[in-house]
């Protein structure tokens, strides 16, 4: 995949679940986060150009409600180049409320690696 974007990703070091909210089947978990969108680590390839409602379950260090349930939009799948039997499958996010927005700057705090002073902000997030 080329390399769009211009913001910089930050890994994520916690084992995040994000569950098709829909299904309830397993989307995959939350490897790395940027200004607009995410990448996941999934066990099955994932359609591109496709709208997801995922939910992702929250803990308390982030949040006072157990999970939160947003729009995102698949916009690449790969085959991860150390394991074949995973697909990295890059997400832009597409409907999220502004409490959760700020849910999501929370947690990039505190399990963002080497974060910077960058936030998710909605304006950029259809840049990614």
């Amino acid at each position: 995949m080329s390399e769009r974007r211009n913001v910089e990703r930050k890994e994520f070091s916690y084992y995040m679940r994000l569950v098709d909210n829909d299904t309830q089947e397993l989307i995959g978990h939350l490897m790395d986060i940027s200004s607009g969108g995410f990448k996941l680590d999934s066990q099955k390839p994932i359609p591109i150009n496709t709208d997801f409602r995922l939910r992702m379950d929250l803990t308390s260090e982030v949040a006072n409600k157990p999970h939160m349930v947003f729009v995102a939009r698949s916009k690449w799948c790969e085959v991860d180049p150390l394991d074949p039997f995973v697909y990295n499958v890059g997400f832009q996010l597409i409907n999220i409320s502004p409490p959760d927005l700020n849910i999501i700057n929370r947690m990039i705090e505190k399990y963002g690696k080497k974060m910077d002073d960058k936030r998710i902000d909605k304006r950029r997030s259809n840049l990614w």
